[in-house]
């Protein structure tokens, strides 16, 4: 079950996550369907959400490491 978080960002609409799979979606402003990422630590979800700035924090700390 993918549990969502509404995130204020301009480029992010809301992040996913699924514990049982280790698998972390977002919902880009500009894209449709979501995007995935596999083998996310939930730790790494986490502080994802509650970053000061999620785009940033997207760009440093998600962006081309968690390909599926």
């Amino acid at each position: 079950m993918i549990d969502w978080v509404n995130v204020r960002s301009s480029a992010i609409r809301k992040i996913g996550y699924d514990a049982s799979t280790n698998r972390m979606y977002i919902d880009f402003e500009d894209s449709d369907p979501y995007y995935s990422f596999c083998r996310v630590p939930e730790q790494v979800f986490r502080e994802f959400i509650n970053a000061r700035s999620v785009g940033r924090h997207y760009h440093q700390y998600i962006k081309d490491r968690y390909d599926c």
